[in-house]
């Protein structure tokens, strides 16, 4: 199994939502496809991916660096003793003369490229991605269906209390029992009372999870957690900036519920260092790595070993992005869930058109590869047009 070429394409994700740090105006993503000359039914296997939202469209560093050196190498020295391609070796390849620390956006380029590598790979199987990890790391075990839960309640030019409780029926109407709003946009008091807006919708608020998206200083963020404490919530997400480790540590002395953070830590060392100074809670709090936008499901596996060596269940683990290569990383390595976006970030946001979602689990698909093919918003609009 050979790569004979790597495509690149930059889409965009421009909308008029916004949460308490970025908007997405200008957001973009990439979307790339990975051509190898394994023929099954008469077509070349090809691999898709593409980033998680929240961070640009990385296709000038896939281009001027990482693509060539895929390209570079001796193709025999990135395959597996089966002869199929090994992500592992791919992945060390795009990485060289890369120096350590500063993880930033090419992490993002090489995780982007490695989602298409692990579709590829696990069509070349003829096998689900989820089940392909599950024989290869997780002994055989999968989970038939993965808790889910809908993140929206973005802020958005003239969407009043009204309309964010009409947002959250919808999900509650699809299937969904927990959902995430954003929080840190316009003060506290007006989150006051956005979140108890939600909270006649959803009931309780062990159905509800807030974001902030690292906004806060301390003084914010302890404000936050007093004003949150009585609703007794999912989870408080992502107070400060990703890297203050200090201030979650202080926040979790204050702040008895559950938090949840990781979504901007993107390499082994940096998550190490959220564990071992962050005061993060192994019986309570989540970890929200999202693995292309950190180098990829390679450096994930890492990640979920370096946890079991400190004493962490990968159970506490949701990944944020939303999509459904979390999900099939979710199934097969049985992580506690996965991140949906049923009403944004379309047409990259959500899973299989035919999927089965009930009291936030859903089903997996039984298709080779990720399922891509099976989103036909996806399909259609973006992956099969780029080759």
């Amino acid at each position: 199994m050979r790569i004979v070429d790597i495509v690149e394409k930059t889409q965009s994700l421009k909308s008029d939502i916004r949460n308490a740090y970025v908007d997405f105006s200008q957001m973009t993503c990439s979307a790339v496809a990975v051509v190898t000359d394994v023929v099954k039914d008469g077509k070349p296997v090809i691999g898709y991916g593409f980033n998680s939202n929240g961070r640009y469209g990385q296709g000038s560093l896939m281009r001027e660096r990482f693509i060539p050196r895929i390209k570079a190498v001796d193709q025999d020295s990135l395959v597996d003793a089966d002869g199929f391609i090994d992500p592992a070796a791919v992945n060390r390849a795009m990485r060289v003369n890369e120096k350590p620390g500063g993880h930033g956006e090419r992490s993002v380029a090489v995780g982007t490229l490695d989602m298409a590598l692990w579709d590829a790979l696990a069509k070349a199987h003829g096998l689900p991605l989820w089940r392909l990890l599950a024989d290869r790391c997780n002994g055989g075990d999968a989970d038939e269906s993965v808790f889910v839960y809908a993140a929206g309640g973005y802020y958005y030019p003239g969407k009043g209390l009204d309309a964010l409780k009409d947002e959250m029926r919808g999900y509650l109407d699809l299937g969904y029992d927990v959902v995430k709003m954003k929080i840190g946009g316009d003060g506290i008091d007006d989150d006051k009372a956005r979140i108890e807006a939600v909270l006649d919708v959803v009931g309780d608020g062990r159905r509800l999870a807030v974001d902030a998206n690292g906004r806060f200083d301390l003084q914010t963020a302890v404000a936050y957690a007093e004003m949150l404490k009585p609703y007794d919530l999912f989870w408080y997400e992502e107070a400060g900036d990703p890297l203050d480790y200090q201030l979650q540590a202080v926040l979790g002395e204050v702040y008895p519920g559950a938090m949840a953070t990781g979504e901007n830590l993107f390499s082994v060392q940096d998550t190490r260092n959220l564990i071992r100074y962050a005061g993060m809670r192994p019986d309570r709090d989540w970890l929200q790595v999202d693995p292309p936008l950190s180098y990829g499901l390679v450096e994930y596996l890492d990640v979920l070993a370096m946890l079991d060596d400190l004493g962490w269940s990968r159970r506490r683990c949701i990944p944020h992005g939303g999509h459904q290569f979390a999900l099939n990383i979710a199934a097969g390595l049985g992580l506690g869930g996965n991140e949906s976006y049923p009403g944004v970030f379309q047409p990259f946001g959500g899973f299989a058109d035919n999927a089965e979602l009930a009291e936030s689990q859903v089903k997996l698909h039984d298709a080779p590869g990720i399922g891509f093919e099976l989103k036909s918003n996806l399909w259609n609009g973006v992956l099969k047009s780029l080759v």
